[in-house]
């Protein structure tokens, strides 16, 4: 585990700071802007990138895709500019656990597969640059988002070990667990054989 250096009241200000920033719903403000109507009530209901893209605006999608792991990449980087990298480490989390339960939306936010590659990208490049290589050949072959998103996320632990990372398997875990806690859904779906693939309506 990373030692905690910096004050517990600095750290919980990080924690505020990193919320924050994962609370803001990119998808929906980007929906809006370009006039596709209101997210929450077309596709899935999410309010990421697969079902920006259901929509059928592939810039929107793009664009909902880079600032939703752009804001997780930019509370790491950040908090550890500022004061270290136990600060980054909650900061990272905090902006995923934003994403997922975001204050605006009442709690009810995305299921965090771009803010928790963004995040991963931060804490450490090689590892997050391992995660997104797994998402990509997950969906190439697959094409189904949210396996991808699953193997993403499950596979952290593995590249954090092959990259001498052993101090970021307990983040990796929790970040993990709370990707699949967000993809329960989907997990039966997959189960059941009926999870649509990517840029099926």
């Amino acid at each position: 585990m990373t030692p905690i250096d910096t004050p517990i009241l600095i750290l919980g200000l990080w924690a505020a700071v990193g919320y924050g920033m994962g609370s803001v719903p990119f998808g929906i403000v980007l929906s809006r802007l370009m006039g596709l109507g209101d997210l929450r009530k077309q596709g899935s209901g999410n309010i990421g990138a697969t079902n920006v893209l259901r929509t059928g605006n592939k810039t929107a999608a793009a664009l909902t895709l880079i600032l939703d792991g752009g804001k997780g990449t930019a509370a790491v980087l950040l908090a550890r500019a500022i004061s270290g990298e136990d600060a980054a480490q909650l900061a990272g989390l905090a902006a995923l656990i934003g994403h997922c339960f975001p204050i605006f939306l009442k709690f009810k936010g995305g299921k965090g597969a771009a803010t928790f590659l963004g995040v991963m990208l931060g804490l450490s490049f090689p590892l997050g640059l391992a995660c997104c290589a797994s998402w990509l050949a997950t969906a190439y072959f697959m094409r189904i988002s949210s396996l991808s998103a699953l193997v993403a996320a499950a596979s952290s632990l593995l590249w954090a070990a092959v990259f001498g990372q052993a101090q970021m398997i307990g983040l990796c875990a929790v970040l993990a667990l709370l990707v699949f806690e967000r993809h329960r859904a989907n997990i039966a779906r997959l189960k059941a054989g009926t999870e649509p693939k990517i840029g099926q309506k």
